[in-house]
């Protein structure tokens, strides 16, 4: 079973223990809000454009919005067994997943008060940060100042190049992956000018 398999069926199980109608980390979504996003994303391509081009934003709401409609029991269902075979996901799904499935996981896991960080394997580390080596340029592409990332074992990375002042930003991959992704419920150290820190915690990160 793939990582992103695995967070996929314990996202599953996280969003039932929460209910429905709990909170979560992306802005006004409830749970069920979130698995509605989750099912159109795998099964309307008609509407997904949606999810990041702006033209067809107003589409995809209203899809989304019919699809939450469904029982609760039926949305979860429908997260648990992922892309249909004929979904273009359905043979990337360990790839294309992985991002998706973690960062809404945490989602649901630290809209909580009181959560603390899972503790994940090395090869799950790893796996999260040769994702984050990848997109997170795109994150932090607005940043006015260079900004490197690091692990505390001693790895880094910089993704964004610019000049004068530099930010570091120190934690587990994991930690790092979440950030990238927008979210500021995250366990990270930060290194430079205090203004500059301010600047890049304060980024639009959305990708």
């Amino acid at each position: 079973m793939s990582m992103a398999q695995r967070e996929r069926r314990e996202l599953v199980e996280a969003m039932r223990a929460a209910g429905p109608e709990a909170p979560t980390l992306c802005d006004t979504w409830t749970v069920r809000d979130l698995a509605a996003h989750l099912v159109v994303r795998e099964r309307r391509p008609d509407a997904a454009p949606g999810i990041m081009l702006a033209p067809f934003a107003g589409y995809l709401d209203r899809v989304q919005k019919k699809a939450a409609t469904k029982s609760f029991p039926a949305l979860l269902e429908q997260v648990r067994t992922g892309p249909p075979w004929w979904s273009p996901l359905r043979p990337v799904d360990a790839l294309a997943n992985l991002a998706e499935m973690f960062v809404h996981h945490e989602d649901v896991r630290r809209a909580v008060p009181g959560w603390q960080p899972r503790e994940l394997t090395a090869a799950d580390q790893d796996k999260l940060w040769s994702l984050v080596r990848r997109m997170a340029s795109m994150s932090y592409r607005k940043a006015p100042v260079s900004v490197v990332l690091a692990t505390p074992d001693g790895r880094q990375v910089t993704v964004r190049s610019a000049s004068g002042a530099v930010v570091t930003l120190t934690g587990t991959p994991s930690e790092l992956l979440l950030h990238a992704f927008g979210r500021d419920e995250v366990r990270l150290t930060t290194t430079g000018d205090a203004e500059a820190v301010a600047q890049v915690l304060g980024l639009d990160r959305s990708v």
